[in-house]
C-alpha cells in the first residue's frame, strides 16, 4: 500500500517527515497520568498540614557547605559545552530528575531533554535530585528541578531536605517543573514560603471544579500556543493558588493556560522571587508550535537575560541523491541565489532501489560519480550560497522494506521500522548490526563518495530519518562539526544503566544547542513542505510552515528551520520564503550557527 501510493505521485520520498519523532517512546504514560491524577486527588483530600518549619528553620536543620566546584558523576561530567557565543552565561547550569516510584525512568529522559535545551547558554551538569548536597547551588548559576515523580502516598520524598531549603533561601534563579513544590512548602514553612512567593502551591491542584479539563492553549510573549494530549494521558497542568492582600508579595503570570472545557485561565508559568514555577513537563507530545516554546525562552530569563531580540531562518533542500533531476536542482539554486538566501544540500552519495520500485522492477545502483550532471548542479549551487551536507550512506537499509520500499530516501538506515495496521510508522530499535565500527563505515564509505565525485568533504550530517542509536549519534559527532537534524535521545545516556534500547524522547530545538552526546546540534523545528497526508500526519502546506515560524517568535533568540525537497515546484518554497521573511526573520547559512 506504501509503495503504491508513493508511485502514483511520481518518485516523491516521505524525507525526513517519516522519521520526526517527539516526545516520548515505549512509556507508559496512561498509567502515569492516573497515578498523578489520583496522588493529588489524595493531596487535595488530605491538606498538607499548616504547621510547619520556618525557611530560617529548615534552613539550619541541614549543615551547609561552604560554596564549592561542584563534581559529577563519571557519565555526567560536563555533558555541555556553550554552544552559541551570542549566549552570555558562562556559569554551569544544574538539572536535578527524580528517578524514584514506578514511573521513575521519565525522569532521566526529560532530563535529557532539558539538558540539550541548556546546552545552548553554557555548560550543564545532570543529577538525580537525591545527589543534590547543601550549598550545592552556590556552584551553578541556575537550577532546574523536574519533577516527573509525584511523591506523596506509597511513593515516599526523595527531594533531600538541602535543595527545599537551599531553594528557598537563595538568590540563584530556580526553575520548578511540575510536580512537588507543595512539599518544598511544607518543609521550609507555609506561612513564609506564601510570604516570600506570593501562592500557595499546598492549595494548588492539577484539578479545576473537580475535573483536570482540557488545556488546550497557552499564550505567551503575544504568540498562542498549542498543546494537545490524547484522551487518557493528560496529567493535568497544576493552577496555582494566587494570593493577594497584604504581605504577598505579586506574582508575575509568565504564559497563560487556556482550559477550553470551561474558558478558565491562568498561570501556566509564574514567576516571584527567585522561583519559575511551570505547571506541567512540557516534553510529551511535542508540536512545530505547541507550549515548550515557552519553556525553551524561558531558559534565557534565568541563563542569559540579556540576550537581546533576533529572529533568524534557514531552510535546507533534502533528500538530494544520484537519482535527483539537474534541472530541478539548478532551478532551486537559481531561485536562493536570486533571494541572497543562502541553505543547505542534503545530499545522500547512494541511490539504491534493490527492488525496482521506480525502475520498472530492475535493481538499480547509482553512485554520485556516475551521475556527473547531477554533480555539476550541486557545484553550481555551492557556487551559489549551498553549504554541502552529509545525509547518510544510501539512506535505506539493505534489500528490505524499512518500512516502506528499500529505496533511497524513503526508508530508514540506522534505524529499523515497520508501518502497523492502524497506518502509524513504529521504530522498532536499531538495526541488527548496529555498532560504532558499523556506523563509522557507513560514515567513511558516504565520505568516500563524495571525494570520487570530486566534491568537497561536507562538514555538517543529518541522519537519515532523524533516527540512529546512541552510538551511531557519537560516531557521527566524531566525524562532523554538528548535526542539522532532530534527534532521539536513549535512557541510560545520563545514569549509564542498561535499559530498553528503543525508550526514548525525541527532540528538536529552536535554536542551536550542544546535546548529551556531546554534538552540536543546528535546529529544524518548522518542519517541512509536504501537500499530501500520509502515516496520520496531515499535509503541510506554506501557511503551515508560516505559522509554526510565528509561533517560534515567542523564541526571543531563535530560528526558524525549515526544509524543502527540490523534487516540488519552486513556487511553494517562494511562499514559505515570503511568509517567514514578513514576520521579520533574517535567512542565515547553517554555516553561520
Amino acid at each position: 500500500m506504501a509503495t503504491n501510493a508513493q508511485a502514483a505521485g511520481g518518485q516523491h520520498h516521505r524525507g525526513e517527515a517519516a522519521g520526526t519523532r517527539s516526545g516520548l517512546n515505549r512509556v507508559d504514560l496512561k498509567g502515569w497520568a492516573k497515578a498523578q491524577l489520583r496522588a493529588d486527588q489524595t493531596r487535595r483530600t488530605r491538606p498538607h498540614p499548616r504547621t510547619t518549619p520556618t525557611i530560617r528553620a529548615a534552613a539550619a536543620a541541614v549543615p551547609v557547605r561552604t560554596a564549592a566546584k561542584a563534581t559529577t558523576a563519571t557519565r555526567q561530567k560536563a555533558l555541555l559545552a556553550p554552544a552559541d557565543a551570542a549566549a552570555d552565561a558562562t556559569q554551569p547550569a544544574l538539572v536535578l530528575y527524580d528517578t524514584a516510584g514506578p514511573y521513575g525512568q521519565l525522569g532521566e529522559l526529560y532530563a535529557m531533554a532539558t539538558a540539550n535545551l541548556a546546552g545552548h547558554f553554557g555548560t550543564v551538569t545532570a543529577k538525580p535530585v537525591q545527589q543534590y548536597t547543601a550549598g550545592m547551588i552556590d556552584s551553578y548559576s541556575a537550577v532546574i528541578y523536574i519533577g516527573s515523580t509525584y511523591y506523596g502516598g506509597t511513593v515516599p520524598d526523595a527531594v533531600p531536605a538541602a535543595f527545599y531549603a537551599d531553594a528557598s533561601v537563595s538568590t540563584k534563579p530556580v526553575i520548578w517543573m511540575g510536580a512537588n513544590i507543595w512539599n518544598m512548602a511544607g518543609a521550609v514553612g507555609v506561612a513564609q514560603f506564601t510570604q516570600k512567593y506570593g501562592w500557595d502551591p499546598t492549595t494548588s491542584y492539577y484539578e479545576d471544579g473537580g475535573s483536570i479539563g482540557n488545556v488546550t492553549q497557552v499564550t505567551y510573549r503575544g504568540q498562542t500556543l498549542t498543546r494537545t494530549i490524547p484522551a487518557g494521558q493528560d496529567g493535568g497542568v497544576l493552577r496555582p493558588n494566587v494570593l493577594t492582600g497584604p504581605g504577598y508579595p505579586a506574582v508575575t503570570r509568565l504564559a497563560e493556560g487556556l482550559d477550553s472545557s470551561n474558558g478558565h485561565t491562568f498561570g501556566w508559568a509564574i514567576r516571584s522571587s527567585n522561583l519559575t514555577y511551570i505547571g506541567e513537563i512540557p516534553f510529551a507530545y511535542v508540536s512545530e508550535a505547541d507550549r515548550v516554546i515557552a519553556f525553551e525562552d524561558l531558559l534565557f530569563d534565568a541563563l542569559a537575560p540579556a540576550t537581546a531580540e533576533r529572529h533568524r531562518a534557514m531552510v535546507r533542500l533534502e533528500d538530494i541523491s544520484p537519482d535527483a533531476d539537474p534541472d530541478d536542482l539548478r532551478a532551486m539554486a537559481d531561485y536562493l541565489y536570486s533571494q541572497n538566501i543562502p541553505y543547505g544540500i542534503n545530499v545522500i552519495p547512494v541511490y539504491k532501489d534493490p527492488g525496482g520500485t521506480y525502475n520498472n522492477g530492475v535493481p538499480q545502483t547509482i553512485t554520485l560519480a556516475q551521475r556527473p550532471q547531477v554533480v555539476s548542479a550541486l557545484k553550481y549551487m555551492l557556487a551559489r550560497g549551498a553549504v554541502l551536507m552529509d545525509h547518510g550512506y544510501t539512506h535505506q537499509y539493505g534489500n528490505v522494506a524499512n518500512p516502506y520500499n528499500g529505496v533511497t530516501g524513503d526508508d530508514f538506515e540506522f534505524y529499523r521500522a515497520h508501518v502497523d495496521s492502524a497506518n502509524n510508522v513504529v521504530y522498532d530499535g536499531p538495526v541488527a548490526e548496529d555498532s560504532s565500527l558499523w556506523a563509522q563505515t557507513r560514515v567513511t564509505s558516504a565520505l568516500a563518495q563524495f571525494a570520487l565525485a570530486g566534491l568537497p568533504r561536507p562538514t555538517l550530517w543529518t541522519t537519515p530519518h532523524y533516527a540512529g542509536s546512541a552510538a551511531d549519534y557519537k560516531i557521527f559527532s566524531a566525524n562532523f562539526s554538528a548535526r542539522l537534524e532532530r534527534s532521539l535521545y536513549f535512557a541510560g545516556t545520563l545514569s549509564g544503566a542498561p535499559s530498553d534500547p528503543n525508550r526514548f524522547i525525541g527532540q528538536f530545538f529552536p535554536y542551536v544547542v550542544k546535546d548529551v552526546y556531546g554534538t552540536k546540534v543546528l535546529p529544524e523545528n518548522i518542519g517541512n513542505y509536504e501537500p499530501e497526508a500520509y502515516n496520520n500526519h496531515p499535509a503541510r502546506l506554506p501557511a503551515d510552515l508560516i505559522a509554526s515560524a510565528k509561533a517560534n517568535l515567542a523564541v526571543r533568540d531563535g530560528v526558524a528551520s525549515f526544509f524543502y525537497h527540490p523534487y516540488y515546484p519552486v513556487q511553494p518554497l517562494k511562499d514559505t520564503i515570503d511568509g517567514i521573511r514578513a514576520l521579520g526573520y533574517t535567512f542565515v547559512s547553517p554555516a553561520a550557527l
